[in-house]
């Protein structure tokens, strides 16, 4: 049973909440001009930020969808939205407005459109971003960013101030801002991972569209500029939790190319190709060869006369990181065991092996949950995570609020995923049960208690009902409060009135005019927080120890590191594996070695730990005249290959598995990785699903490939043996040219 909080709440005048005399882009909160329900009661406890948007019917890489959200272009983006706050007694201001941004009307050079507002530690500024400009006449295409701002003046009486954040990439879009325990401000960009503009823009593994390369923090009083992780999917919405964890969505689709597989099946619809190298004089090559992973499903040309199942897969899941990069992880290691409710088995002719089905797993968690979108902390509980289930398309990442406590610490075994909204929510219908209570996104915990979200009641998927010079959309996304009193939340009153707006801009061929209510996201509470401690990678005893055994000192290596760009990930026993993965081979055993057997049957050796890098190679658009940019491919690693121990008779990109089941090996820092175990003749046996990246110096020790939840496969707690790979792979160090 939910709760809801009902707190007499006594406002400080510093927050906003004196009395004013209502100003030119003030204006109170009234009767709602249109159905949605009633004002939300003052006074809040604190003011909120938001933003207003355009309506955009379309749902495929435009403003608020899934993926491919950051494009500036104005079919992506309409211009005429602004930064609003609504203060604790329910006045609101237009703050771009009053600082002296944006115009009504026609949109052209000095219009804008605004996203993302995060506040600083102090409760006294916000950082967003937004995008200036549009065509002042028809067919003139012209190229815009979205760029990151300071606002700084919030209160009642103030007028505002925005400032550009120095030191940005100023030809990319830099978006999902949030300032760092040490003001240093992160967010998502598609600037290319090495600023390399032959290689503009990234597109994902998907739908082959632009996409952010990954999350990036930035000094603006220095000028530093760094690549936190390289996604080659993409990262979204990163936040800064309580324990100093960068928390984000990352989309995990770690799979080949759909687009070069219809191009094979049924003819050369994409022009998907692969360049020779990422290098700007890279040639165009009559070949679309792929290594890793295994086929897709839809390859039944590949998989015949194998025993492969064949690979797709595709989530949007939390992710954790520290702030300088390091330590990336699914959050507190949910993955699908925890979260999904099926999936299938690598190999269908072993027994052992089967398909993920929830409801037999005998897993603590019985609420299926696909995607984690929209993540915020509940700042009264803790490591308590709201986000929202919704599908990749026709919904404007609009669903059901979920929520999980994942604490560092906290065990995904004893995981259960919380349906604040019923479940009916996470999808659209068009003939909906008395359960569907509309579209959910932006959930927002608040301090006083309450939950804040973006709501439409409608439950159908969104098209344009419209023209394309007069768009209409079903949604009416609005602020609500959620009544929280059933045993499902449910929308409750909104927040302002309903703001509205004329408006026109060319798009550019088209001149769009719209006339109503403009969609109100992105919600945050404008509060003073406490600055979380920043948290610091520790090296555990194991590989002490084994720096310990081959005499060397970490500092050493690690600034050996920095200097040439790489990091140094290590795997104590490669033959474990959660005991929940019963998917991929888990009888495992290194010849002559460990083994960890968990179950009769057929035993797999394991004598390579091979590693691929994500190099931009995939082409589109055929080869006499390519479009822009480049999707990810798996290659077998070369860039750090030279300086790891030789791997005679292992496939490419590999280095031995020791007798006691560990693996080392240097690799580059700042791109995506992933690997696989393969026998001795090279025959992949166990593939890793996901892509990770390091930082330069990073040392990142894991216990098992499928890191233990609580035992492993055998019955077994985690591994602690001392790697006896990562010995070699220092005294092999210690011999290379310095």
């Amino acid at each position: 049973m939910f709760l809801r909080l009902s707190i007499l709440l006594i406002v400080p005048a510093a927050l906003g909440c004196r009395p004013a005399t209502q100003g030119a882009h003030e204006q109170a909160a009234a009767a709602p001009a249109d159905a949605a329900g009633a004002i939300a009661p003052a006074p809040l406890r604190h003011p909120i930020l938001f933003v207003t948007q355009v309506p955009i019917p379309g749902d495929f890489t435009t403003i608020a969808s899934v993926f491919g959200n950051h494009q500036a272009g104005l079919q992506a983006c309409g211009r005429g939205g602004d930064l609003w706050i609504r203060y604790p007694d329910g006045a609101l201001k237009n703050l771009t407005q009053s600082a002296g941004y944006g115009v009504s009307g026609f949109q052209g050079a000095s219009s804008i459109a605004v996203r993302d507002p995060a506040v600083h530690w102090s409760g006294e500024k916000a950082v967003f971003s937004m995008v200036i400009g549009a065509p002042t006449r028809q067919y003139v295409w012209e190229t815009y960013y979205w760029q990151l701002y300071e606002i700084t003046r919030l209160r009642r009486d103030e007028t505002p101030v925005i400032t550009r954040v120095a030191g940005q990439p100023d030809a990319a879009n830099n978006v999902n801002p949030l300032y760092g325990s040490d003001d240093r401000i992160l967010f998502t960009s598609d600037r290319p991972r090495n600023g390399a503009a032959h290689l503009y823009p990234q597109r994902d593994e998907y739908e082959e569209a632009p996409t952010v390369t990954g999350i990036w923090s930035l000094d603006p009083a220095g000028g530093d500029l760094r690549l936190l992780n390289h996604a080659p999917s993409g990262d979204f919405e990163p936040i800064l939790d309580s324990f100093g964890r960068v928390v984000f969505t990352q989309w995990d689709h770690l799979q080949r190319d759909q687009q070069a597989d219809t191009d094979v099946l049924y003819g050369n619809t994409y022009g998907t190709f692969n360049w020779s190298g990422e290098e700007a004089d890279a040639v165009a090559l009559d070949d679309r060869t792929e290594v890793f992973p295994e086929p897709r499903p839809a390859r039944t040309d590949l998989l015949a006369g194998t025993n492969i199942v064949g690979h797709a897969f595709n989530h949007f899941f939390p992710w954790q990181m520290h702030e300088d990069g390091s330590e990336q992880e699914v959050l507190v290691h949910l993955g699908r065991h925890e979260l999904h409710a099926y999936f299938e088995r690598s190999f269908d002719d072993d027994p052992n092996l089967r398909e993920f089905i929830a409801d037999t797993s005998g897993r603590s968690n019985g609420n299926e949950v696909f995607n984690f979108l929209h993540i915020q902390e509940d700042p009264l509980r803790p490591g308590t995570y709201y986000g929202v289930d919704a599908p990749e398309f026709y919904t404007h990442a609009a669903g059901q609020v979920v929520r999980v406590h994942a604490a560092p610490g906290a065990n995904p075994d004893q995981m259960v995923a919380g349906y604040v909204t019923h479940r009916d929510t996470a999808s659209y219908t068009s003939s909906p049960d008395a359960g569907h209570s509309g579209l959910y996104r932006d959930p927002l915990p608040l301090s006083s208690g309450e939950l804040l979200a973006v709501h439409t009641a409608q439950t159908d998927l969104d098209y344009n009902l419209g023209t394309r010079g007069q768009p209409l959309s079903r949604y009416d996304f609005r602020l609500k409060l959620l009544d929280l009193s059933g045993p499902y939340a449910v929308a409750g009153a909104v927040l302002t009135p309903g703001i509205s707006k004329s408006l026109s801009y060319w798009d550019p061929d088209v001149l769009v005019s719209y006339s109503g209510l403009l969609w109100e996201l992105n919600p945050v509470e404008l509060r003073p927080r406490a600055r979380p401690a920043r948290r610091e990678s520790v090296l555990e005893a194991p590989e002490l120890a084994a720096f310990q055994q081959a005499g060397v000192e970490v500092a050493a290596v690690q600034a050996w590191m920095e200097q040439h760009g790489l990091a140094l990930i290590v795997t104590r026993n490669v033959t474990t594996r959660d005991g929940a993965d019963r998917q991929q081979p888990f009888n495992l055993r290194v010849p002559g070695g460990v083994q960890s057997l968990g179950a009769g049957g057929r035993v797999y050796d394991v004598a390579h730990w091979q590693l691929y890098q994500a190099d931009l190679l995939r082409g589109l658009g055929g080869t006499t005249n390519p479009s822009p940019g480049r999707r990810v491919l798996a290659q077998p690693l070369h860039d750090a290959l030279a300086a790891n121990p030789p791997n005679p008779g292992g496939p490419p990109g590999s280095v031995g598995v020791a007798a006691d089941g560990s693996a080392a090996a240097f690799v580059p820092a700042r791109r995506a990785l992933s690997w696989q175990l393969t026998d001795p003749a090279g025959t992949p046996v166990v593939r890793e699903r996901y892509w990770l990246s390091f930082q330069s110096g990073e040392i990142r020790a894991c216990g098992s490939c499928h890191g233990v939840n609580t035992r492993d496969q055998a019955g077994q707690l985690p591994p602690q043996n001392v790697p006896q790979a990562l010995v070699t792979l220092l005294q092999h160090w210690q011999a290379l040219p310095q």
